[in-house]
């Protein structure tokens, strides 16, 4: 091995292992190491597409863009996009395997050792410092054979590791002592030390008990985290921002799909000042929103069903005659139209569904997924959607459909490599696009708010947010957090740094 390395495990689910990793990587880097994340299997419905095309987990595009480097595959060579509660979408090395049940995955996790060694071999070779992401919980016993994302994988590349545990959650000396037992001998030799992740109050009260679980478990605490206030994209659909107290004088009404995925196309709405992003489960929540997304879908024809069998697509229609607009994304963008074939049952085990026919398209799922980072430019002109907007607007597709517009319905970006992507509506309130990311637009995105605003006669005082520098100050201020509270020398000696 030719990079040092450390690994983030936790005591379960979402105790902070992915916003740890981002965090490392941006300290290694500003103390000038060349550094990578790595996750060898993620299982979440945000996705990413490098610049080659290649699918991989959010969250190591994330971590990627602390680092300052542009994501590679390599730091998640497989994806699972759960397509139902069995299920998943399996991606090898950015590129659609098979669907697959769990039973039938868990046979296969042996051959893929062989892709995850050679993913990490290659950024062996590039970087300094590889930080390495685990799943779930280090002590998953029943899944410990053949293990390829934990302990398993600690072996594989030979990462000392560092066990995370969840304060917030209650019971953190608990799940931290319990994992540790849970694991074998040499397993426990591994992990180096444990972080007791967000903490709120007076650490001082908290010392006695770390003292006592050091003393238990022959480990050291290396750092006691604060409860972060940072916005950065979340692992996965086990987030806070589904539940969202903020208040604001323009509501947006998410529809929080069954199989949503790429949710973190909203992010860059949930910043600004002002906007309230709630995320609707039911049709109430739909009353008094001034405008109203579709976000993406693993399993558009699923999600459908569950709008029409919900009644939000009701919801849905009196927003519309309202003159609220509609914006849908991908497989937002599909649920619009007349309706969606599956012939070869690619997504679903249905061959089509009816849309809710706001917009005069027709989607057709294909067997080959189409990957792409995108730029563009509006060739038609709406008032709500790009009024006064004309520069190039960027994102990146995910998305096995191919949808055909009918009769005079017009397309809204032509992109640079001919191709024309999205659908206005007559009446020009309802827009769809394949484009995840879009709201990254600052331009864009501005124009929109602005249209709402003027629509219920408020001033459109909020400062216009550059967001990709808004996300370069988050990331510094994390890392300085981070930095702050847990023993960084130590973490290096035990890096062999």
């Amino acid at each position: 091995m030719l990079a040092k390395n450390i690994m983030f495990q936790g005591t379960g689910s979402s105790v902070g292992k992915s916003i740890l990793t981002a965090a490392f990587c941006r300290i290694f880097k500003d103390e000038g190491y060349k550094t990578a994340p790595f996750k060898s299997q993620n299982m979440a419905l945000n996705s990413f597409v490098t610049l080659d095309g290649k699918e991989m987990g959010r969250a190591q595009a994330v971590q990627a863009e602390a680092a300052r480097i542009e994501p590679k595959v390599e730091m998640n060579p497989i994806l699972l996009k759960p397509t139902s509660h069995v299920g998943s979408q399996i991606i090898v090395n950015g590129r659609v395997y098979k669907n697959m049940n769990a039973m039938d995955y868990y046979k296969k996790k042996t051959e893929l050792k062989g892709i995850i060694v050679e993913a990490y071999d290659k950024l062996d070779l590039t970087f300094d410092i590889i930080v390495i992401e685990g799943a779930g919980s280090a002590a998953e016993i029943n899944l410990k054979e053949n293990d390829i994302v934990n302990m398993g994988l600690a072996e594989m590349v030979d990462s000392p590791v560092i066990l995370v545990g969840d304060i917030d959650r209650g019971g953190v000396f608990a799940s931290i002592y319990g994992t540790i037992m849970l694991l074998s001998e040499k397993e426990r030799n591994r992990i180096k030390g444990f972080i007791v992740n967000k903490f709120r109050g007076d650490v001082k009260i908290l010392e006695p008990g770390i003292k006592m679980l050091e003393d238990l478990v022959n480990k050291p605490c290396l750092g006691v985290v604060p409860y972060m206030d940072v916005q950065i994209d979340d692992e996965d659909s086990v987030t806070e921002r589904f539940y969202n107290k903020k208040t604001g004088e323009i509501v947006i009404g998410v529809i929080k799909l069954p199989y949503i995925s790429n949710f973190t196309d909203f992010a860059p709405l949930e910043i600004e000042e002002g906007v309230n992003v709630r995320y609707v489960s039911n049709k109430e929540q739909l009353e008094d929103v001034d405008l109203v997304i579709i976000p993406g879908s693993k399993n558009t024809i699923k999600d459908m069903g569950y709008i029409f069998n919900s009644g939000i697509d009701q919801a849905i229609y009196r927003k519309h005659r309202e003159g609220i607009p509609i914006i849908g994304i991908c497989g937002g963008y599909q649920m619009l139209g007349q309706e969606i074939v599956d012939p070869n049952k690619v997504e679903s085990t249905l061959n089509r569904i009816n849309g809710l026919s706001l917009l005069n398209i027709k989607t057709t799922m294909l067997g080959e997924k189409q990957t792409k980072q995108v730029n563009g430019k509006f060739i038609t002109e709406t008032d709500m959607f790009n009024g006064g907007y004309d520069d190039f607007i960027s994102g990146y597709e995910i998305h096995m459909g191919e949808t055909e517009l009918l009769g005079n319905t017009s397309h809204i970006i032509e992109l640079e490599d001919g191709r024309l992507d999205g659908a206005i509506s007559k009446d020009e309130q309802v827009l769809g696009t394949y484009l995840h990311g879009i709201f990254e637009n600052d331009g864009f995105r501005n124009n929109i708010l602005k249209k709402l605003r003027e629509k219920k006669g408020l001033d459109n005082k909020a400062p216009m947010i550059n967001f990709r520098e808004f996300k370069e100050r988050e990331y510094d201020k994390l890392a300085k957090l981070v930095k702050e509270n847990t023993d960084i020398t130590t973490i290096k000696e035990i890096m062999g740094l």
